[in-house]
């Protein structure tokens, strides 16, 4: 079997020219006057998903229309909503229905349960597409679908915060959102993809843009503080505690919704509710990496670690020799 170089050479730029083409999705800004769109950041794996899921169905049970849409390429925003059956997704679904000659309708991609409305953009195949661009491309079918036009007082939109360029930066690039909540907890690791949604978030604010962050849900909050200190730096809010509960992680891994009144757990979720509904748009102070590191014992991040420089001869390792040099010297007079 030989490998045509050239079609690889063809399909690599193709890749390229993907993930460079700026996003061309406008949203227009009548959606703003009555529903609150807002974008939701965190590190994958942080609960996301989890706090999600049940924000979108105590907000529905207190009354609110609510849409979720996915916008990780996982595509497990709404496992937990739906007992954990695997949503099709838009860009998938687009694709069969685009070989069979259909369209794609409302009953194909989105879905509810206990008045939640809920969809996953998904996104491309490893190393068949750039993920970002996906989630451009899902939300240019959601227009075509009638987005502008669909009556929701909130849409929650649930993207990867490792990755804030391109399609996966768009509700703060373009305004496509009013607000920003991230998601994090006591660990360095979430709250560097925290800080790094606050740079971006300023960032646009000076060159201009209105979307603001709202505030933090500290998620898995074993009490240390570390979370807490870090929105209080940065000068957001903290929504909402979700502590790190056994009863918690038990209901999640069995798919069961704690976001409702029934349950131990709907004070908090109300809580939440509320403040995600009524908190303003704020721009963040990010912090430099040495500002987040200072948060947390020196002793748990290195953070007193003293750099030390390399030099030729330790590149060079065996191979080094040395050269007689070039450079004149002068006498002094």
């Amino acid at each position: 079997m030989t490998l045509d170089i050239p079609n690889l050479k063809d399909f690599d730029a193709r890749l390229r020219d993907e993930a460079a083409e700026e996003p061309t999705l406008e949203v227009p800004h009548e959606v703003t006057k009555k529903t609150q769109i807002i974008a939701i950041y965190g590190k994958g794996g942080i609960g996301k998903s989890f706090t999600l899921a049940n924000l979108s169905c105590m907000m529905a049970e207190l009354g609110k229309r609510v849409l979720l849409i996915g916008c990780d390429p996982k595509s497990d925003t709404t496992s937990l909503l739906f007992g954990g059956k695997a949503c099709p997704t838009i860009i998938e679904t687009s694709t069969r229905k685009k070989l069979a000659g259909e369209e794609v309708k409302i009953g194909d991609v989105c879905f509810k349960r206990n008045g939640v409305f809920a969809m996953e953009l998904g996104g491309p195949e490893v190393g068949r597409g750039c993920g970002g661009r996906g989630i451009i491309h899902g939300f240019e079918l959601l227009e075509k679908l009638g987005f502008h036009d669909w009556d929701f007082d909130y849409v929650l939109l649930d993207f990867l915060g490792d990755v804030v360029c391109g399609g996966f930066g768009l509700p703060i690039a373009r305004d496509m959102a009013q607000k920003v909540i991230v998601v994090a907890s006591n660990d360095l690791q979430s709250l560097y993809v925290a800080n790094n949604v606050c740079s971006a978030v300023d960032y646009f604010r000076k060159l201009g843009g209105n979307v603001g962050v709202a505030g933090m849900v500290i998620n898995k909050d074993d009490g240390t503080g570390e979370a807490a200190a870090f929105a209080k730096a940065v000068n957001i809010p903290v929504l909402a505690a979700i502590p790190a509960d056994d009863d918690l992680r038990r209901k999640s891994a069995n798919y069961q919704i704690v976001g409702s009144n029934a349950t131990q757990w709907g004070a908090l979720f109300t809580e939440l509710s509320i403040n995600v509904a009524e908190a303003p748009p704020l721009r963040p102070k990010p912090l430099t990496q040495d500002g987040l590191l200072a948060l947390f014992d020196a002793e748990t991040t290195g953070a007193d670690f003293v750099l030390e420089p390399a030099n030729d001869a330790d590149m060079r390792g065996k191979n080094a020799v040395d050269r007689p040099s070039l450079e004149v010297i002068y006498d002094h007079v």
